[in-house]
């Protein structure tokens, strides 16, 4: 996940700037842009770009992060057969719309003489396209900016519970930490001491995230963000070596979950499928952007059997009782608490990438309706209460799986499944689009939507459950004690 420091925030006046910081500018600034029918081409006269190989990277990075670790249970909650197949299904869908954005934002590009364009000014060109709809095009780009902002931020709620988690996981094993790398009966990190609750571990992080995000410029962390990819990938492969080698057979899981867990698990499927964001500045930053399209299926294509693989080994390798990370079910041994706490410092770096889309979009804003000798504390201090809200959200939910597919199901849903196909439908609008393509994208959003409101309601109902269920647990702990 990457971004830029300079950006030029064209609409200070305005919540939703008419520049749409992207989290690929800091580490992967622009180069000089031609004309869009040059771009269409290559870049000319010495411009330089990202090539194919560094933007496949990109792509890489931009889509695997913690979803990536929740699919075990994504999987078990719809079942060890229809979990993979659904992935798949997924995965096409979401290359599509992925696909639908890049072809929507050429051919709006073109017609506005633009560059480039970002997701929420497609959105807001797209719906000038329509007579009824261009007096309220502004609303599009809003939209698609608000959503931005909800996903970034979600992301940055997911990083906080799973840091809590995996430490303190890590901590309460350390007096028992072996280099045997043995599974116990129950396929979880056995607890020998217990700690502090979770949210404490959080408001312990509080203080770092804060530090993190006041770096006056991310390209300052592209020397450990690249360490942090590397030691995540390492993670990775360990990760899966252990799962491959630790499946007992014969295997005994259902191939159908239950039908009300299936909510769930399109909430987490979509938070994996989390890249849609980047899209457009990839393109827009190669040096032979024609080749995108290559760049987009081969990266997807990886993406997606990764999903689908360390989904269905993990939790065939442990069952019934997978987390909601597979790290949170690797043994006491040496090894793994490493990849436990190695994979948090790739997420802990990763946090201020994450941050840094919201903060660009909310901050300057502000910052420009104050004197000029107030404008550094007032961007630090927005910063931190930023920081600081996003922290209490996870305070409030410390559930990472819950967590994870709330996120996806409210916001996610809308940028990768919803918005995509209507905009195709606005942009074309004019241009003749036939009845069985907007067929197809009416049905891709209808999916999109009720995935949103079944998600979101089913990840609500379980975290009010869960937080009866520990209430109850904590007055009957106190009620023994006394």
């Amino acid at each position: 996940m990457m971004a830029s420091s300079d950006v030029d925030i064209r609409g200070e006046g305005s919540l939703f700037p008419d520049h749409n910081p992207s989290e690929m500018d800091a580490l992967c600034p622009s180069p000089p842009g031609p004309s869009r029918p040059q771009r269409n081409y290559e870049r000319m006269g010495g411009r330089t770009g990202t090539s194919f190989f560094q933007t496949l990277i990109h792509l890489l990075k931009g889509n695997i992060g913690t979803g990536l670790l929740g699919l075990p249970l994504a999987v078990k909650n719809a079942g060890l057969v229809l979990g993979p197949l659904s992935l798949l299904g997924m995965g096409i869908i979401a290359v599509h719309c992925m696909r639908l954005l890049v072809k929507c934002s050429h051919h709006l590009s073109a017609k506005v003489d633009r560059s480039s364009l970002t997701y929420g000014e497609a959105m807001q060109y797209g719906m000038e396209n329509v007579s009824w709809l261009r007096r309220h095009s502004q609303w599009g780009k809003r939209t698609v900016n608000l959503f931005l902002i909800i996903t970034q931020l979600g992301f940055c709620c997911v990083y906080f519970v799973f840091l809590s988690d995996n430490v303190k996981q890590v901590v309460e094993a350390a007096n028992a930490t072996t280099f045997s790398c043995q599974m116990n009966s129950t396929n979880q990190t056995a607890v020998l001491v217990p700690s502090f609750d979770s949210r404490l571990y959080m408001l312990c992080f509080l203080p770092a995230f804060v530090l993190l995000v006041y770096t006056p410029n991310l390209k300052y962390l592209a020397p450990l963000s690249l360490v942090a990819n590397l030691v995540m990938t390492a993670s990775l492969l360990l990760i899966y070596f252990y799962s491959l080698t630790h499946i007992t057979y014969p295997i005994n899981l259902p191939a159908v979950g239950r039908a009300k867990d299936y909510p769930l698990f399109f909430g987490t499927a979509i938070f994996a499928f989390e890249g849609i964001g980047v899209v457009l500045p990839l393109e827009n930053k190669m040096q032979r952007p024609q080749s995108f399209s290559l760049v987009l299926y081969v990266g997807m294509s990886i993406v997606t059997f990764l999903y689908i693989s360390l989904g269905t080994i993990g939790y065939m390798c442990f069952g019934e009782h997978i987390g909601g990370s597979i790290t949170l079910n690797l043994p006491n041994c040496w090894t793994y608490q490493a990849v436990k706490l190695l994979y948090c410092f790739g997420i802990f770096i990763t946090f201020a990438l994450q941050f840094y889309v919201p903060a660009e979009i909310l901050i300057p804003p502000v910052v420009a309706r104050v004197s000029e000798r107030w404008e550094t504390a007032v961007d630090l201090l927005l910063r931190t209460v930023l920081v600081i809200f996003t922290c209490a959200l996870a305070i409030l939910i410390p559930e990472l799986d819950l967590v994870i597919s709330l996120v996806g199901s409210v916001s996610s849903s809308f940028l990768a499944l919803i918005f995509p196909p209507i905009l195709q439908i606005v942009a074309f609008h004019n241009e003749g689009l036939s009845p069985l393509v907007t067929a197809k994208n009416v049905l891709i959003s209808l999916v999109g939507l009720i995935g949103f409101l079944t998600g979101t309601y089913i990840a609500v109902e379980q975290i009010i459950a869960r937080n009866g269920l520990k209430h109850e647990d904590t007055l009957s702990t106190s009620f023994m004690v006394q």
